[in-house]
């Protein structure tokens, strides 16, 4: 008698830790889930973190909370969510910036993009825009080109932090056009700005969607924008190209990354309600100047994989690097 007790127990037992995984993933989210924001608030990264974080409160009656975590060229929130359990409940907002650039801008870099993190899903398809103060007396990009390289060094170009795609692309801007500008890091592309509306900096080459309500407001003067089409958000913005300085028409990928072995099922529900959310999801973005993105899952890591590859050479072969 007792050891058929015993025997049904320790089957009980069994039968509970097979179903121990399953069920925790079904169960998800039964607590506030935290998404990393690696840069400061403000600029793309955030605004498609918050959107994601209301979108996904409201469809699985859980609390997703964003959490700014800049510094390091946003290598300590990336290091962050690497660094926490792999349960789903920490999330990453990524991009090109800590998911790429940073592979080729550091030798030491404290995580490896990827095999520390696995793609959730590529949500915002972005170009980046070339903003000047409204002081600045060169209107066109062919003007400031020439005037940089006319005067080296004396056209102050801010950007988001050493590391951040706003510096990355500048750099790649300068080893492109042959110029050579003053470069003001800021921590994050809100405290880029008030310098840029003021005058004090002269140019700043940060993500359309954070540019344009500063150009559509007139607060600062739109130069061109750094891709092949004109934007809808912005259609009287040119292109580099039509602006007479081609060869910058890059575009860029925001989405939500997870720290690798989270569980696949959890990984499935979040593809499939952010899936779900796009079509709310997509005047919002639209509206700020970037475009919704539709990669398959089975995608999503060849894509990831493609550009890591293409802008490592980039780096290298710019000659950019921070340690």
């Amino acid at each position: 008698m007792i050891v058929r007790r015993s025997l049904l127990v320790a089957g009980m037992f069994a039968l509970a830790l097979s179903g121990s995984i399953p069920a925790r993933a079904q169960d998800y989210p039964a607590h506030p889930v935290k998404i990393i924001v690696p840069i400061g608030p403000s600029g793309s990264y955030d605004i498609l973190g918050r959107l994601v974080a209301d979108q996904l409160s409201k469809r699985l009656n859980q609390s997703f909370v964003v959490e700014n975590r800049p510094g390091g060229g946003t290598i300590v929130g990336t290091k962050a969510a690497v660094a926490a359990p792999p349960d789903g409940y920490t999330l990453l907002v990524g991009g090109l910036s800590n998911v790429v650039f940073n592979a080729g801008l550091y030798k030491s870099l404290p995580y490896d993009p990827l095999n520390d993190l696995v793609p959730v899903a590529l949500i915002l398809n972005i170009s980046y825009t070339l903003v000047g103060s409204n002081n600045l007396p060169y209107k066109t990009a062919q003007e400031i080109v020439a005037a940089a390289k006319a005067k080296p060094g004396t056209i102050k170009l801010a950007n988001a932090g050493i590391g951040t795609g706003q510096h990355v692309l500048g750099a790649a801007f300068q080893a492109i056009t042959g110029t050579k500008f003053l470069e003001v890091p800021y921590r994050g592309s809100s405290l880029a700005y008030p310098d840029v509306l003021s005058g004090r900096v002269d140019l700043f080459l940060d993500s359309t969607p954070a540019a344009l309500p500063y150009v559509k407001s007139g607060q600062a003067r739109g130069i061109a924008i750094l891709a092949k089409n004109r934007n809808p958000g912005a259609p009287d913005l040119p292109t580099m190209t039509e602006s007479g300085v081609p060869g910058l028409e890059i575009d860029s990928w925001i989405g939500i990354f997870a720290p690798a072995k989270t569980p696949p099922s959890v990984i499935a529900l979040l593809r499939k309600h952010i899936a779900e959310a796009g079509p709310e999801m997509k005047p919002r973005l639209a509206s700020v100047g970037g475009e919704l993105m539709d990669v398959p899952a089975d995608k999503i890591n060849a894509v990831v994989k493609a550009d890591y590859d293409k802008w490592i050479k980039i780096i290298k072969d710019a000659g950019i690097h921070l340690d």
